[in-house]
């Protein structure tokens, strides 16, 4: 057997699978120094900062089977203990980093946590240089930005600090190359782009626009114009709904849906009641009521706010696993759940969870997910007191607490996705130490 290494060799590597796609494939285990692609032998070879961020990417993908763009790829430790200059020019090239200086850096934002805006990057970029502009834009490769420096040599200052460090504790990774563009083209200055040169800019999109060079945009650009309000007229923010997504609708949803309630079928009646439902629930929308029918106590009906946030609870949840039962969801004949004695109302809730900034919460929809993110905690809150809260729930893989803008977060593994789901629905909105606190499914896959 090969002896650890901080250098991973990956097979199976098609020439569809992109040097970003490995990126992400083991950067939530560390910082990624040196990449090489071996073209000829459908392989690769990365090598981690440490041997600790490798050993952890073995052990992940010796129970879990690494797919990347549908084909299964198969990672062990290679021969090579560090991946020299020779290596990488006899073998391959470390991705676009080896592309000439530039002042216009091509930034990549991994496990995007939070969103992240032109105001921010600003403030991470500018230290080391006049910033002229900055496009941001969505790609295969994940939320991307273009950032125009007055000079190449405050570029070059910023990659060389930057490089593989965190916006934010824990996530938003900032993968830099150089650009191979001369001169970035900014037309509106708004939380996409900006020219710091000239102000006097409209804020304004009137249409679809594209920049040769920034990647596909157009479908986040075609969402805002005013014909999307007639494609997608459950979206109320269609703009901001598609930038949350980054960039457009996950694959599957249409945006179109009219039929606001759904009904749910297959539950657990003996564990299952209508403030569960609403936590699960609220993670795709606001839920206006709720009703366990009573003569099939397997079954509820769940009206949302929306035919859009009632699509992607489907879409979502279909076939979860909640307190041992795989659930099944439909929309609803009944256009609206009727008030009545034994329904429970919740559109006046301050717990609806899209009531302030709605859009930005989107971001979270996704399937349910071993990972959970707990917000809205106490300041003096401990790893041990997290775990005596969830631990009824499952087994309790790894925790880590952060700070976002002085506010304690956590992000909670789970062993599998039904012991998460199940402390989301009967965790969501209780109360330690007097704070109630938020938890949402994360889409990382590791902490």
């Amino acid at each position: 057997m090969t002896e650890p290494s901080k250098v991973i060799h990956i097979r199976n590597v098609g020439h569809e699978i992109s040097e970003n796609d490995l990126l992400q494939l083991v950067q939530p285990f560390g910082v990624v120094t040196k990449l090489v692609m071996l073209r000829a032998k459908n392989q690769a070879l990365l090598q981690m900062h440490d041997l600790s961020s490798s050993i952890n990417v073995l052990q992940y993908y010796t129970n879990v089977q690494p797919s990347v763009r549908g084909r299964n790829v198969y990672i062990q430790f290679s021969s090579h203990q560090e991946l020299t200059t020779a290596d990488q020019n006899s073998q391959g090239r470390k991705g676009d980093q080896d592309s000439q200086p530039n002042r216009i850096l091509l930034v990549t934002i991994h496990h995007m946590l939070y969103p992240i805006t032109v105001e921010v990057l600003h403030q991470v970029f500018s230290p080391y240089g006049f910033v002229e502009k900055i496009v941001t834009f969505q790609k295969s490769a994940g939320f991307q930005s273009l950032i125009q420096y007055q000079s190449q040599q405050s570029a070059m200052q910023a990659r060389s600090s930057l490089q593989g460090r965190n916006i934010y504790d824990g996530c938003c990774q900032l993968d830099i190359q150089f650009s191979n563009l001369s001169e970035l083209q900014v037309n509106y200055n708004n939380e996409r782009s900006r020219d710091f040169t000239n102000p006097s800019l409209p804020t304004e999109q009137r249409g679809r626009t594209s920049q040769h060079g920034y990647g596909d945009t157009g479908s986040l650009y075609a969402l805002q114009s005013s014909g999307a309000r007639v494609a997608f007229p459950q979206m109320g923010n269609a703009a901001a709904i598609a930038a949350a997504f980054g960039g457009g609708l996950p694959p599957g949803v249409t945006g179109t849906n009219d039929r606001c309630t759904i009904l749910v079928t297959n539950l657990n009646p003996d564990k299952i009641d209508e403030d569960k439902l609403f936590n699960l629930f609220s993670v795709y929308g606001n839920i206006v009521r709720i009703k366990l029918l009573r003569n099939k106590p397997d079954h509820a009906l769940v009206q949302m706010a929306d035919g859009f946030q009632a699509e992607l609870a489907v879409h979502f949840l279909k076939g979860a696993l909640l307190f041992g039962n795989r659930l099944e969801l439909n929309f609803s004949k009944y256009p609206n759940i009727t008030p009545a004695p034994d329904t429970h109302e919740y559109a006046g809730s301050s717990l609806n969870r899209f009531n302030n900034n709605a859009a930005k919460n989107y971001k979270y929809c996704c399937s349910p997910t071993k990972m959970i993110h707990l917000s809205s905690l106490p300041q003096d809150i401990t790893e041990d007191e997290i775990l005596t809260h969830l631990e009824e729930h499952g087994t309790i893989m790894n925790t880590k607490l952060f700070e976002v803008n002085g506010k304690r977060q956590a992000l909670v593994m789970f062993e599998n996705e039904e012991q998460a789901t199940e402390a989301l629905v009967c965790k969501h909105a209780s109360t330690i130490d007097r704070s109630t606190i938020r938890i949402s499914f994360s889409q990382l896959q590791s902490i």
